[in-house]
């Protein structure tokens, strides 16, 4: 890799919804010298005004409503003109340092279309970041090996793509996965090009997962509930497993309803928001993909 300038030739994208300036500004820290396009789903203006302020972006966009993570990272990617693309959720930290060590891998991995530090969390605990496919393995495990692995996924939260082969092969994620999800399709699709997916244990980043930024709890809840029953059931749909998911939810949706009468009368709102995302959730998939 002689004379490879890898700052030069890598773009951080990261998708914002509901971010605070304090955890957006921990990772741009961290990445102040390569480019950085960031797409907020949220639209917060007041945001993108401190941002500016403090961190060279070479592109911020607004976006007018929430498209879905998906939709948001493609974008990026379509406006990324760099050799690597780095895609990375607002929460995770990596170093340039780090960075530095995907960009060497991945030029000297050439079938790698992706790869993906070892990640740990604010503890400093090894955590997961890359496995077997979910239709593979019912329980995610830490990997814990030393070298470099090849996987069958990676999560989105870090991940270092070859931006002119995502492009050429059409391998951009699935806009119909909205939040969840997308990243096992993509990890999915790339395999089924016989190209690689690898951890890479000398590089790492801070990631701490399910730590949700949106403030109000009903709709943190729908988001969860809502969107995490319906990608499911659409990847599993794709491999063409999703099945014993749909039958399990079919026989619960009535139970579910009854639930969410029985917890309005007894002003738990909570609990009927989860129940009624998830019968929203069912009934949108069996609507579109079932009937």
């Amino acid at each position: 890799m002689k004379n490879f300038n890898f700052l030069e030739n890598t773009t951080a994208i990261i998708v914002l919804y509901g971010e605070n300036e304090k955890i957006l500004g921990r990772n741009l820290d961290n990445l102040k010298n390569i480019k950085k396009i960031i797409i907020d789903n949220g639209g917060d203006k007041q945001l993108k005004k401190k941002i500016i302020s403090k961190y060279n972006v070479e592109k911020y966009i607004l976006n007018e409503r929430n498209i879905g993570y998906s939709a948001a990272c493609n974008q990026g990617l379509r406006l990324s003109e760099s050799k690597f693309s780095l895609v990375m959720n607002p929460d995770c930290i990596i170093s340039e340092k780090n960075l530095k060590i995907l960009c060497e891998k991945i030029d000297l991995y050439k079938d790698a279309l992706i790869v993906s530090p070892t990640s740990y969390d604010f503890n400093k605990n090894l955590s997961f970041n890359g496995g077997p496919l979910i239709e593979n393995q019912k329980i995610s495990k830490v990997l814990d090996l030393k070298g470099d692995t090849c996987v069958q996924r990676v999560l989105g939260a870090c991940m270092l793509l070859r931006t002119s082969d995502i492009i050429t092969k059409n391998l951009y994620f699935d806009e119909n996965f909205f939040l969840y999800f997308s990243d096992d399709d993509l990890c999915r699709r790339i395999l089924s090009f016989k190209k690689s997916i690898i951890q890479i244990y000398d590089a790492s980043c801070i990631h701490e997962h399910g730590i949700s930024k949106v403030e109000n709890k009903f709709k943190r809840i729908y988001l969860r509930e809502y969107n995490f029953t319906y990608d499911q059931l659409y990847y599993l749909f794709k491999v063409k497993k999703h099945d014993q998911l749909f039958n399990k939810l079919s026989k619960k949706v009535i139970n579910y309803f009854l639930k969410f009468i029985i917890n309005f009368f007894l002003f738990r709102f909570t609990k009927c928001v989860y129940y009624y995302s998830r019968i929203l959730a069912y009934n949108k998939f069996k609507k579109k993909f079932i009937n």
